[in-house]
């Protein structure tokens, strides 16, 4: 009912040219199984399901592997580059993917620094400049910087995926400014994506407007991913619910909530 509440009174969610019904979407790393995996993903919601194409086995028909158990007919499978440190490792990887049998899109990340996982974000704008040039959906993966978007979206990112906290920290939204300064100035989506560590982080991060938001750790790191799934779920969707309400002015004094006029007694 909440969902269908939320599609009611909310614009379309068009990334490039594909429409899509969850602003949630969810990553397949972590997890103690492939089965609580599965049961996960489907406590989400989410209708795009990234899968990191350097570190998980492509075989489809292997039981082990990860891609066994997403029904494509169900997901939206979305190819990313985790794990690659250059432009060129991430481009082969793009590559990979898709001659593997993944589609035309991409969840770009190029990571420049081993320590803290962020992004090298001239890397980024490389790849994703090359990627577009030959028919790719470029997602990119980029910091909480506004100039570091721009240039992505200029270099042909259908979407910009700036982070609220480095990945896998769970710290949430760390710079709401900045991502609402990202959002109100590009004309592509912007989701945001690492950091995200509970359901209120996702409800948060939506209120700041962003098209959707991207997580991994906060589901399968929690004790129980499957109901974590499902709070991250009805969080995105009150967080995104509550931005187009538009909440009340913040005020450093009291404001009686009944009006006084007319008040027994006076």
């Amino acid at each position: 009912m909440a969902t269908v509440l939320q599609e009611s009174l909310d614009t379309p969610f068009v990334i490039g040219d594909r429409e899509f019904r969850s602003r949630l979407m969810v990553g397949t790393g972590k997890y103690s199984s492939n089965a609580q995996m599965t049961a996960a993903i489907a406590a989400s919601g989410a209708e795009v399901v990234t899968v990191a194409v350097r570190r998980v086995d492509l075989d489809r028909t292997s039981d082990e592997g990860v891609l066994h158990h997403l029904d494509p007919n169900r997901y939206f499978l979305l190819a990313n580059t985790a794990g690659c440190y250059t432009s060129d490792d991430a481009i082969r990887y793009a590559r990979l993917a898709r001659a593997a049998g993944f589609n035309e899109w991409v969840k770009l990340e190029v990571i420049g620094d081993q320590q803290t996982l962020l992004p090298d974000v001239v890397a980024t704008i490389d790849a994703t400049r090359v990627l577009a040039s030959e028919g790719f959906k470029v997602m990119a993966y980029t910091n909480d910087d506004l100039v570091g978007a721009l240039r992505l979206q200029d270099a042909g990112a259908v979407c910009v995926m700036p982070l609220a906290s480095p990945i896998g920290s769970g710290l949430g939204l760390l710079n709401p400014f900045a991502i609402r300064a990202i959002k109100h100035r590009l004309s592509v989506p912007v989701i945001v994506d690492a950091g995200v560590g509970t359901a209120s982080d996702a409800a948060l991060t939506m209120e700041q407007g962003v098209d959707g938001i991207l997580m991994n750790t906060g589901i399968a790191a929690a004790t129980d991913p499957v109901r974590m799934a499902s709070a991250m779920r009805l969080a995105a969707e009150a967080g995104r619910l509550a931005y187009l309400a538009g909440r009340m002015p913040r005020r450093e004094v009291a404001v009686p909530s009944s009006p006084s006029a007319g008040m027994l007694g006076r």
